[in-house]
């Protein structure tokens, strides 16, 4: 555990009643969860506050846990360059629940806001440009969620003879194998593999 961070953190929880429900300790790391509704809240006083200066977002990420009613963590990894420390602000949301978008406390998270929409479908309100940014045109659903199914979808590809985009059923080109994962190197030894190992010599 980090004093620097274990004050900064309980700092935060007295300044902000009710926003900080659990603090959490990994790998020497600070995990904040917060209240959806204050998450921005959070996020801006991490950032104004003169003796942390968490001013540069690193990562926002998303986990599914498809078997809880509020299914989705949303992650916000913050870096204090003065104190080179990180702190990470999770948040709980549904399928319906929209987030407020850190967009206007960190404008650096703007691509990883889009990035969490498209693949989970978590929704962020107040985001500038709130659209899909990895999958294709018209794709349907969002391939991260733990409950996506893996056929029946089409896929995009670009026809240089019609020099067109063409839409088809996905088509598996190889049937599933079960694999070993016994390299070819790792097989039965061969004439002459005792001289490359420094074996024997006549």
């Amino acid at each position: 555990m980090d004093d620097l961070l274990k004050t900064i953190g309980d700092k935060l929880a007295a300044a902000l009643p009710g926003a900080i429900l659990e603090q959490t300790w990994a790998f020497g790391e600070l995990t904040l969860t917060v209240e959806a509704a204050r998450n921005t809240d959070v996020l801006k006083a991490l950032r104004d506050d003169p003796a942390g200066q968490f001013v540069s977002i690193i990562d926002v990420s998303g986990v599914d846990y498809p078997e809880r009613e509020k299914r989705f963590d949303v992650v916000y990894h913050l870096l204090s360059p003065r104190l080179n420390r990180r702190i990470s602000v999770k948040t709980h949301t549904d399928e319906e629940t929209p987030l407020a978008s850190a967009t206007a406390v960190y404008p650096g998270a703007d691509w990883y806001e889009r990035e969490i929409y498209d693949l989970f479908g978590v929704l962020f309100v107040g985001h500038p440009d709130l659209r899909r940014i990895l999958t294709d045109y018209g794709f349907e659903g969002h391939p991260l969620r733990k409950d996506f199914p893996m056929t029946g979808f089409v896929e995009v590809r670009y026809d240089d003879q019609e020099k067109r985009v063409r839409y088809e059923q996905v088509r598996l080109n190889q049937e599933f194998r079960e694999f070993d994962f016994l390299s070819p190197w790792e097989g039965p030894p061969l004439p002459g593999d005792e001289k490359a190992s420094g074996g024997s010599r006549q």
